[in-house]
Order: structure tokens, then C-alpha cells, then sequence
């Protein structure tokens, strides 16, 4: 039994699904089904098994699900330990919204780590809203930055920036294809709630890698993209783009900053949080420039538990 295995078992159960599992871990979904049967052989118990609703824990599972989450915290936190005590670089794992993540994490983090007393080593990655309370619970992230993470009374979930969503494309259209980053794939983003006050059919939906993908697509003339105004500005500045009028946009969002309860959170993470509310941090949010470069992009979760 390792770490690899429980913490297969725990996302699993956790977020419902294999691949849900894989997409947070970023492991194929094979991996996390071969983390699985080598846990339930070397338990002698199905632990999981597949219904009408999707996976349900049996007796057993049910039994080794709080202690298999202990034992990855703890895994993570000896896995800090053993950092400090040869002197490596604190660790900093962000679990950020799409846009997020291809816009302002990396300058976020770049920013807080030039001005921090210490050696730190900042990563970010993109994860739906339902898996970053998982992650934070089971400290596969030390913090979160996207949606309002309401519904979970483990961790606390404060607004950082004010943000607007809208509508671009070239022109208006009477049908037009609907273009989004991945949050459009998540039923609890913003961006999915736009879509449901709109009615838009998922067949009129078309998915791309990240916001800029989307706009380029927007501006070719396929579609209506739905953008973060402040982000896409320039490029409707640049007549690149339209704002295009529907009846619930310009739609307010908000960014919040999510971590465990303060007395059980990182200390990073708690630096990182009160760095997020300085003037430094805010003018980034506003205006990062022109996002990641391709290279520095890394969509990716944190592998740390399969290393």
C-alpha cells in the first residue's frame, strides 16, 4: 500500500470519478485505475464500486476513506519536512481558474516570490472548481484563486478582484456558436452560468484550450466568445474584437482566494493570501500584460504525489 495508491483511492472518492481523478492529478486514467486495483487486491475489498449514480464507496472504502485522507496530508506535510530540513526552496502550489491561471498566475507568483524574504518555489496549475476544496483539503494545493468555494465549510473562501464577463466576436449573429476556455465545461463556473441565463444549447458550445484561443476564434468569425472584459480590452481597443450586447452580460464576477482555515493553512499560503490584497497584486489582476508565454503555460495540476 503507498501513497500513490491512497491518494488515487481518495481523489476518486472525493470527486466521483477515475477521471476526474486523473484530470486533477494529471495522470492518465489508466494510472489512477492501476493505483486502484493494486490498493483493492493488496486490501482484498472493491472499496469503489460503479453505480447508476457513479461511485459509491462500500463498507470498506467507506471505512479507509478519512483514514487514507490523513495519511496523504501527512505525506505531503513529511514530504515539506524533509524540504526544509536540506534546505530546499518552501513550496507553493496554486490551484487557479482557467483564466487565472493563463493570465495573471504567473505574474502573481513571480512578483511574490521576487519580493519574498525566503526561497520559494511557486507553481500554478488549472483546476475546475469542484476538484480545488479536494486538492486544498488533501494539500495537493496550498491555495486556490477562481470561483467561490461556498459550499465547503473546511476551508475559507475571501474575494480578491472584481472582474466582469462579456461577450466579443465580430459582429452580432441570430444563432452563433458560443466560444469558451474550459471553464464552459464546468457547470459551477461563471462562465457556464452565463451560458444556462442565455439558453444556450450545448450543441452550439465549442470548447478551446484557454481565452485566447477563444478570441482568435471569435475574431475569424466563429462565434461569440465569452471574455473577462479588462483581459480582452486591448483587443477590442485594437478593433480585433466587438463587445457585443445579450440580454445578461456584461455578467460581475468575482475571484476569490480559497485556503484551509488559517490555523491549519500553510504559512506560505497565508503570506501568498496577504500579499494577494497589496496594490502590487491588484494592478497585476487588472493588467497583466499579454498572459503566459506558451512556454511558461503549463495547464497541468501538481504531480507531486506520483513523483
Amino acid at each position: 500500500m503507498t501513497l500513490t495508491q491512497l491518494g488515487a483511492f481518495v481523489l476518486t472518492a472525493r470527486l466521483g470519478s477515475v477521471k476526474e481523478a486523473a484530470r486533477a492529478l494529471n495522470v492518465s486514467e489508466p494510472a489512477v485505475s492501476q493505483a486502484l486495483t493494486a490498493l483493492r487486491r493488496h486490501l482484498g475489498d472493491p472499496l469503489l464500486v460503479r453505480g447508476p449514480g457513479g461511485m459509491t464507496l462500500t463498507e470498506g472504502g467507506a471505512r479507509l476513506l478519512p483514514i487514507a485522507s490523513q495519511m496523504v496530508v501527512l505525506g505531503a506535510e513529511a514530504e515539506g519536512a524533509v524540504r526544509a530540513a536540506r534546505g530546499a526552496p518552501e513550496a507553493l502550489r496554486v490551484a487557479a481558474a482557467p483564466a487565472v491561471a493563463e493570465f495573471v498566475a504567473t505574474p502573481l507568483l513571480d512578483a511574490f516570490t521576487t519580493r519574498s524574504p525566503r526561497e520559494v518555489e511557486a507553481g500554478a496549475g488549472v483546476v475546475a472548481g469542484p476538484e480545488m476544496a479536494v486538492l486544498l483539503h488533501n494539500r495537493l494545493a496550498d491555495l486556490a484563486l477562481g470561483p467561490h468555494l461556498a459550499d465547503d465549510q473546511g476551508v475559507v473562501s475571501e474575494p480578491v478582484f472584481r472582474a466582469r464577463l462579456i461577450a466579443v466576436g465580430t459582429g452580432p449573429a441570430p444563432r452563433p456558436r458560443w466560444l469558451v476556455d474550459p471553464s464552459g465545461t464546468d457547470p459551477s463556473s461563471e462562465t457556464s452560468r452565463l451560458l444556462r441565463r442565455l439558453k444556450v444549447p450545448e450543441d452550439r458550445v465549442r470548447v478551446y484550450p484557454n481565452q485566447t484561443a477563444a478570441w482568435a476564434a471569435a475574431a475569424d468569425g466563429d462565434g461569440l466568445a465569452i471574455a473577462i472584459a479588462h483581459l480582452v480590452a486591448p483587443r477590442v481597443q485594437r478593433g480585433e474584437l466587438r463587445v457585443i450586447a445579450t440580454p445578461a452580460t456584461p455578467a460581475e464576477i468575482r475571484w476569490h482566494a480559497t485556503t484551509i482555515a488559517p490555523d491549519r493553512r500553510p504559512p506560505l499560503a497565508g503570506a501568498f493570501r496577504r500579499f494577494l490584497a497589496t496594490a502590487e497584486a491588484l494592478h497585476i489582476m487588472r493588467s497583466p500584460g499579454a498572459g503566459v508565454p506558451p512556454s511558461r503555460f503549463h495547464p497541468p495540476v501538481y504531480v507531486t504525489l506520483w513523483s
